[in-house]
């Protein structure tokens, strides 16, 4: 090939390029809104955060920890997606073979006859390939050989294909943390839940012991003629009211252990528990740091971004289908009609090099729609990293928020079961000594029993608080 061959084959290819490039539609992109207020309340600008902490030490009860520790071996759903990430990671492998060449050897036979009185038969028949011998009849064909295809990357479309599919891998190893985040959270809230229940089951064994101790009051009343035996009746009904209750509550703490159980991915049994744990006072140290740092710590922020980037490379792939594409074939082996012959070199030996140049002329409109399809889903990326990031900012100020109320709120309940259980003193001496109605007893006692029962959910409402706000700063995966 001489230089004015060269030169018309380079003119050619650039034509095509720009007249191919002049076709490509615009393309429609805007970078992430990545700003976030200095502080979620108060002016805090203090950047200690509890997301820092690992779970292992944010958490101190030894069951919980065993039960997150076996929640993060077999949980079900959090091993699917593991085998996911080994899906995305072959994906890489497989698109960083796309750009370097394919290389196959073979090796095949086999036999021909074709009429003596045909051009090639007559051919055969006259052609000597050693003094005296003539073409065997019928003529064989043995050859072995390697044969390689290329697809030069001049546009980087097989390279940006493979970092595309680098940050979605990346993107499903941040997914993976943020489950592992809400496996632990999600552990820890069924965990406290059942404390809770305990908790409640414990209240309703002591309050029928005090209901039981009423019931009797009432009766020697009634023989003494102090009393109805319709007092007697609505005493007897409250007991077995509460009785009832305790299976409702027996009937939770079955399905919250199963739930944990299920979590762990395992079949139904006891959860160890403590209630010292349940007991133990709230901690009041918030330290919740600046709103910059759920960029770095909430895993599906980072996976969000990251999903960005493969969508930007995802349209530049579809930009290069529009330019032309080279391709490169080569082979080289041996071929005779007699294996024997393979030592003949060169005589036997094969070879072959092809350059074929391809670009889209007519007819573009389904690279058009790939490419528009990329660009939109560009957008759609960075529209779902600043939502993300909008979640994760009001997740952390919704629970800021709600641990304040839920402290003042725990404060005026326990206020509420220290005055109503001082009632039910009051009430007792008062119907002991004739000078209090027996309903105003059954109403005191009634109201103190839901008052505390209220208590527990606001402890555990404090709790799961807490849970959530570690969970939202993005604690619980590291």
């Amino acid at each position: 090939m001489n230089k004015q061959q060269i030169k018309l084959i380079i003119g050619i290819v650039g034509l095509v390029t720009i007249l191919n490039a002049c076709g490509i539609p615009k393309v429609t992109s805007r970078d992430a809104n990545r700003e976030v207020p200095e502080q979620f309340v108060n002016g805090n600008q203090d950047s200690t955060n509890i997301a820092d902490i690992i779970w292992k030490d944010y958490f101190h009860d030894k069951y919980l920890i065993a039960l997150i520790d076996t929640a993060l071996l077999y949980n079900q759903e959090l091993n699917i997606t593991l085998q996911e990430i080994n899906v995305y990671n072959n994906e890489i492998l497989a698109r960083k073979g796309e750009y370097l060449p394919f290389v196959d050897i073979g090796a095949g036979g086999g036999v021909e006859k074709v009429g003596r009185y045909t051009s090639q038969g007559a051919n055969d028949a006259n052609t000597e390939i050693a003094p005296g011998k003539e073409t065997p009849d019928p003529l064989g064909d043995v050859f072995v050989g390697a044969f390689a295809t290329w697809e030069i990357d001049i546009w980087r479309k097989l390279r940006n294909s493979r970092d595309a599919a680098v940050n979605r891998y990346l993107a499903t190893v941040e997914g993976k943390n943020f489950m592992v985040t809400n496996l632990v959270a999600e552990v820890a809230s069924s965990y406290y839940e059942l404390l809770a229940l305990d908790s409640q089951l414990k209240l309703l064994q002591e309050y029928i012991k005090i209901q039981n101790n009423a019931l009797k009051t009432v009766k020697i009343q009634k023989e003494a003629g102090e009393s109805t035996e319709l007092a007697v009746k609505r005493f007897e009904a409250e007991v077995l009211k509460t009785q009832a209750k305790q299976f409702d509550i027996k009937q939770q703490i079955v399905e919250t252990e199963n739930k944990i159980n299920f979590l762990l991915g395992r079949y139904p049994q006891h959860i160890e528990r403590s209630e010292q744990s349940f007991e133990a006072p709230i901690t009041d140290s918030l330290m919740y740091g600046v709103p910059s740092q759920l960029l770095e710590n909430r895993p599906d922020i980072k996976a969000a971004e990251l999903e960005i980037t493969a969508s930007k490379l995802d349209v530049k792939v579809a930009k290069a289908k529009f330019y032309p594409s080279l391709d490169i074939t080569a082979g080289v082996g041996m071929q005779a009609f007699n294996p024997a012959y393979f030592i003949k070199a060169p005589e036997s030996m094969l070879y072959n090099l092809a350059g074929d140049l391809m670009a889209p002329v007519i007819n573009r409109k389904a690279i058009k729609a790939e490419f528009l399809s990329a660009n939109a889903e560009q957008l759609q990326a960075v529209y779902d990293y600043e939502k993300t990031v909008l979640t994760a900012y009001i997740e952390v100020y919704n629970q800021l928020s709600n641990i304040d109320n839920l402290n003042q709120s725990y404060s005026l309940k326990n206020q509420e079961v220290t005055v109503l259980n001082q009632s039910i003193v009051y009430a007792n001496g008062l119907f002991t000594s004739a000078k209090a109605d027996y309903m105003e007893v059954l109403i005191t006692q009634r109201d103190a029993l839901d008052a505390r029962f209220e208590l527990i959910e606001y402890k555990l409402m404090q709790f799961n608080a807490m849970i959530h706000l570690y969970q939202a700063l993005g604690g619980g995966w590291k």
